[in-house]
């Protein structure tokens, strides 16, 4: 029996978006290695019906497979990579269906068959010089009728100079429900979204007014009063957190928080012919809905994460992605209240494999708010066992949970650090999805605050039960868990290693530089342009506490990151080196927000193995 080495972790391949065929027999998904060798994601277009086989034989990026009554509709750039082109699967074939100089982004086959709505930026033309005008041709995504009978893509003179970002058709072969937006700008779009009916058979579009922040996952459904529209949003006035499902009545033109007061978390509606089903983020669970007219019926409690689900259009049966303890996600099937048959094996390279012991863990805030959390133990090893040198893994977002599946990927991850000896622990602290809107409202402006106290009394817990060696304590995350781990070693000399992912350690330069600012600028409080300061960012920004670092640091980032650019790890790095702090800094090159390239996703690996080894283990 071997154990688990980062090949594993790495040369994995992970099933994406599930598509349910209408007569509830079929299913295709998408599967994507876990790591890029090379320029290109290489991703494949699979069919199950009764067995899994892949249904072309390119080396391309496949990705959007969609039913219609009769054929299978997905995106491949098998012809000229980087420009995904429609693709149609029927009678064994796979045809191209479009030649769109820009490429597609997305498609909806319709209810009349010789018709599929896409989403395409215009066709590219020549642009004098290489000049970049800040507002001036921007790309946005416009809606687009295909018909099949002739391959002739036209382009309703709708929704002018706005940016679409959803599409879904009445269950009755009625109208569009559009989701647009102002610009692409992640910084601006977002916030800018409105709604709008399209009737693709008479041209003529209707606007029904603005939406909540980052609305999506649109969804029809028949009520006494007439049709409702219904989507995901951010709950206003938060910016950064709290989503709630909201809904429109075509009849009344009344809105409703359908979800107002929830202890869970909405994250995706799904649309059938009748109530629309709903999965909902529930503490370390998922759970399964029906929005009924009197409120939500729970139909599935799931003991680990559920995503991307799709159902036929009866609604009497689903296919979702799911993950559990002990296993990463894998297409399952089966009516909405259960059982979820699995139905692929996409990890064949994890079984046998040893894997550490996760468990559970509830406790409650220093101010009597209760939380949760999991521990995972070296295999082989139960508490009493203890005390561990124990690694703290903070998880990003802030609006985002650890739910009680496998913890394994190329960040910094609990079974990778598991079997190798430590202890781990991954807290849910306030800010995350789970546990209703208020929770996660409660670090606008005060990140580094309770949040960071919360994982604080976690820790204290584990060291109080004998689990955790109080002399070997280090902290980890990425992305808004990196911000965590910087806050931390600027807070306390507790820690003897520290690493640092894509970390946040300055508020006001991220709401300035990074893609979805105006959302930064939500949690740190304040920005450069706030007046001449003192800001409230600065006092929640680990720079301005550099100075007492003692903990060595690990800084991991992304030469290309978007989302928190390189300058954020280049600052932490400055101040470490001027304060004369033993740090290590590593840039990976060609990287975004999230590492992909193979050899850097192995780097990463044994890095962060080798740092917290060298720091806990004395």
């Amino acid at each position: 029996m071997t154990g688990l080495t980062a090949e594993h972790v790495v040369d994995g391949r992970t099933p994406q978006t599930p598509a349910l065929a209408p007569d509830g027999r079929r299913v295709a998904y998408v599967l994507a290695p876990a790591s890029r060798r090379g320029g290109h994601a290489n991703t494949e277009v699979w069919l199950l019906d009764g067995t899994a086989r892949r249904i072309t034989a390119d080396t391309a990026t496949e990705s959007q497979p969609r039913w219609s009554a009769d054929a299978l509709f997905f995106l491949s750039d098998r012809a000229h990579r980087g420009r995904p082109q429609l693709h149609r699967f029927t009678a064994g074939t796979v045809t191209a269906v479009t030649s769109w100089g820009a490429g597609i982004l997305d498609h909806l086959p319709l209810a009349d068959p010789d018709l599929v709505a896409l989403l395409a930026e215009d066709e590219p033309t020549e642009r004098p010089g290489d000049v970049i005008v800040v507002g001036e041709r921007e790309p946005r995504a416009r809606l687009r009728l295909l018909d099949l009978r002739t391959n002739r893509i036209t382009t309703p003179d709708v929704f002018p100079d706005r940016h679409v970002v959803g599409l879904r058709q009445r269950p009755d072969g009625g109208p569009l429900a559009v989701l647009t937006q102002a610009s692409a700008d992640y910084d601006y779009g977002p916030r800018t979204g409105r709604l709008h009916l399209f009737d693709p058979v008479t041209g003529v579009a209707e606007e029904l007014g603005p939406v909540g922040a980052d609305a999506h996952s649109l969804a029809w459904w028949p009520a006494e009063d007439g049709w409702h529209i219904g989507y995901v949003a951010l709950t206003p006035p938060v910016l950064h957190a709290g989503t709630a499902v909201f809904d429109l009545s075509l009849t009344s033109g009344s809105r409703t928080n359908r979800t107002a007061g929830l202890p869970m978390c909405p994250t995706e509606l799904c649309q059938t012919g009748t109530a629309p089903l709903l999965l909902c983020a529930d503490g370390l669970t998922t759970v399964v809905s029906r929005l009924d007219p009197a409120g939500l019926t729970t139909l599935l409690h799931h003991p680990g994460r559920l995503d991307a689900l799709t159902a036929t259009p009866d609604g009497a049966r689903i296919a979702v992605l799911a993950t559990t303890r002990y296993r990463l996600a894998d297409v399952h099937l089966g009516p909405p209240t259960g059982p979820l048959d699995r139905v692929t094996d996409t990890h064949p390279e994890l079984n046998g494999i040893p894997l550490g012991t996760q468990q559970p863990l509830t406790y409650h805030a220093a101010d009597g708010l209760a939380l949760d959390g999991l521990l995972v133990l070296p295999p082989g090893h139960t508490a009493a066992d203890g005390p561990f040198p124990l690694v703290t893994i903070a998880h990003g977002g802030p609006y985002d949970r650890y739910a009680d599946h496998l913890q394994l990927s190329w960040a910094p991850s609990a079974q990778w650090l598991a079997t190798a000896g430590h202890a781990v622990f991954l807290p849910n602290p306030r800010g995350g999805k789970g546990h209703g809107h208020d929770f996660a409202a409660r670090v606008a402006g005060r990140v580094g605050q309770e949040e960071w106290t919360d994982i604080l009394t976690g820790i204290d817990l584990l060291v109080t039960r004998g689990i955790a060696d109080p002399d070997r304590l280090g902290i980890a995350g990425w992305s808004h868990g990196g911000f965590l781990a910087a806050w931390a070693v600027g807070q306390t000399g507790r820690f003897r290693a520290a690493l640092v992912g894509a970390g946040v350690t300055d508020w006001g330069m991220l709401a300035a530089t990074g893609e979805n600012g105006q959302f930064e600028a939500a949690l740190g409080g304040s920005t450069g342009w706030s007046g001449p300061g003192p800001h409230p960012h600065d006092a929640v920004s680990p720079i301005s506490f550099a100075g007492r670092i003692r903990t060595p640091v690990l800084i991991l980032h992304g030469a290309d990151d978007p989302n928190v650019p390189l300058g954020q790890a280049v600052y932490l790095h400055r101040a470490l080196r001027h304060f004369g702090a033993e740090h290590e800094f590593v840039i990976y090159p060609r990287e975004g927000h999230r590492i992909q390239e193979r050899h850097h996703q192995l780097d990463l690996l044994h890095r962060t193995r080798a740092w917290f080894d060298r720091w806990l283990r004395s």
